[in-house]
């Protein structure tokens, strides 16, 4: 198969997928708000910092590494060498998220009020704790087959864990319903569990059905010094990786404590700012955010793409990769903000009954340009092994948007966050633009 109906084939499955599990989740987040209100979508989502900040130290490094790593020896044809970098990652993976599940459970109610600047959120975080040893052997797996160029493994992935996340939730509030009982958010966050534990099962069971998998496994746990060479590589390659994401998560943590903290600074009560994060959050964010299963699935199978085309030094190639995706990004983007600017009003009124949803749509649609294609950007310049510059532009994009949330907010209100996030994705995506256009006049990349 050519590798422009490889790209293809991968991007049409994983937006595929992306789509059906953000329309699942589309209509989840409206069942949540009506179920629990604005206030308890507003808990529910002050957790996730927390929980990509355990991501982000535990998995999210070494799924960018192992894919990288994989594609470079598939692009040799040493698959063996790549299955043992697998077993590896997860041996790492899984032992950091087991410490991290510990720590959590130790610090839960240390963390909700003092980090979290929220009490409520202690028994949230005891139970997400659960999930980080199942995302870390999910993750792993998925950057495994992603450096194969092998889409279908985690697309089904991705579509079971949203499925059984949603299922599970629902049945429990049928179950409470039935039964005159009352559940609160927190059956939300055990819906987060079942639904990483259902994908890390599945990836399990296709990996180990692979002839010999279980054998090789078994022969490398026995045999630990022969691949310690390949934790070093995986080391050294997502160490940079998980300190700048960890950093990253660290910063986008405290812009997500700090904006109903600042929000009450401007004149609002706990109650009213927590109902106005988890609109903007729960609710704008995600409905701006849905086309972009399109450009997620074109970067995920462009790092692979792109690692490859550099190793085997196929300068025009990666030029043309480069070129035609951004281009595309940015064509999504503008009509996806002209489609949002028109029915931004009717979806945050009909569809999720509030009027301040539709006001923030129809604000962050302008943003949809740049939002859309620096996704792609970043991961190009990821897939050329430029993740400091990432991460730099990544972190100057943050400080913009923390600006805002300290000094636009208590003045301006939430406007002032919006206007802050525009001015953050188009920073962003002036630099990479800037940097790529370099990089592809250099002489020695031609």
């Amino acid at each position: 198969m050519s590798l422009k109906r490889t790209i293809l084939k991968g991007t049409l499955i994983l937006t595929a997928t992306g789509f059906a599990t953000r329309f699942m989740g589309f209509f989840y987040r409206i069942f949540l708000s009506h179920t629990f209100g604005e206030e308890g979508v507003g808990l529910y989502q002050l957790i996730f910092p927390v929980y990509a900040l355990g991501f982000s130290l535990t998995s999210a490094g070494i799924e960018t590494a192992l894919a990288r790593c994989v594609a470079k020896r598939a692009s040799t044809g040493k698959k063996k060498e790549a299955r043992t970098l697998l077993f590896t990652g997860m041996a790492l993976s899984v032992s950091l998220s087991v410490l991290v599940m510990l720590l959590l459970q130790n610090y839960a109610e240390l963390i909700a009020a003092r980090f979290l600047q929220e009490e409520r959120c202690g028994s949230l975080l005891i139970i997400l704790s659960y999930a980080f040893p199942f995302a870390s052997v999910h993750s792993c797996i998925v950057g495994y087959y992603l450096g194969l160029k092998e889409t279908k493994i985690p697309a089904f992935s991705q579509l079971i864990e949203q499925l059984i996340r949603i299922l599970s939730v629902y049945i429990f509030y049928l179950i409470g319903m039935k039964n005159g009982m009352k559940f609160g958010i927190s059956i939300a966050v055990g819906g987060l569990i079942a639904g990483e534990i259902a994908s890390s099962m599945f990836c399990l069971k296709i990996i180990t059905r692979k002839a010999g998998c279980c054998q090789s496994l078994t022969k490398k746990i026995i045999r630990l010094p022969e691949y310690m060479k390949y934790a070093g590589e995986l080391f050294w390659l997502s160490a940079p990786l998980t300190a700048s994401r960890v950093l990253l998560n660290l910063l986008q943590s405290i812009e997500a404590v700090s904006i109903p903290l600042k929000l009450q600074s401007h004149g609002m009560t706990v109650s009213q700012s927590l109902s106005i994060y988890g609109v903007l959050t729960g609710m704008a964010l995600p409905c701006v955010l849905f086309p972009s299963a399109i450009t997620n699935s074109v970067s995920t199978m462009l790092l692979p793409t792109v690692a490859e085309a550099q190793t085997l030094n196929r300068r025009r190639q990666l030029r043309s990769i480069i070129q035609k995706s951004v281009c595309c990004c940015v064509l999504l983007g503008s009509l996806c903000c002209i489609f949002l600017l028109v029915i931004g009003q009717w979806i945050g009124l009909f569809i999720f009954n509030s009027r301040s949803a539709g006001d923030y749509i129809v604000t962050l649609a302008w943003m949809c340009p740049f939002l859309y294609a620096n996704t792609t950007l970043i991961s190009v310049i990821n897939g050329i092994g430029k993740t400091v510059l990432s991460f730099f532009i990544n972190t100057f994009s943050l400080i913009l948007r923390i600006f805002s949330v300290f000094y636009c907010i208590p003045v301006f209100g939430i406007e002032g966050y919006l206007l802050g996030l525009l001015a953050s994705q188009l920073a962003a995506f002036l630099l990479c633009i800037l940097y790529l256009s370099h990089y592809l006049r250099s002489p020695k990349n031609n």
